[in-house]
């Protein structure tokens, strides 16, 4: 099984839907961008977000088989895929690519 290498790419915070939608929390998330952890046999990355890791479980076990080109060339690098997590309003937007 190939290693995945994950990238937080970018963060953003959707204040306005904050303000308007989320109670006040004290933790939210603590990536940051240019932060990298490495999936081994397709298993999760001590340290990495649960949450974050649900939305991107299936590309990364894929990656770490060997499989890829998802969506018929959606990405340039066909061993690569771009993956938000899941929280509405401060996702982070991770690549994840295959390590030769």
């Amino acid at each position: 099984m190939k290693d995945v290498k994950i990238t937080a790419i970018r963060k953003v915070q959707h204040t306005d839907l904050m303000a308007r939608y989320e109670n006040p929390i004290e933790h939210a998330c603590d990536v940051h961008e240019g932060q990298t952890w490495v999936s081994r046999n397709g298993h999760c990355p001590e340290g990495l977000c649960p949450e974050a890791w649900k939305s991107m479980r299936e590309f990364v076990e894929a990656l770490s088989r060997g499989e890829g080109n998802f969506f018929d060339g959606w990405m340039q690098n066909p061993h690569s895929a771009m993956i938000s997590c899941n929280d509405g309003f401060r996702p982070v937007s991770f690549y994840l690519e295959t390590e030769e």
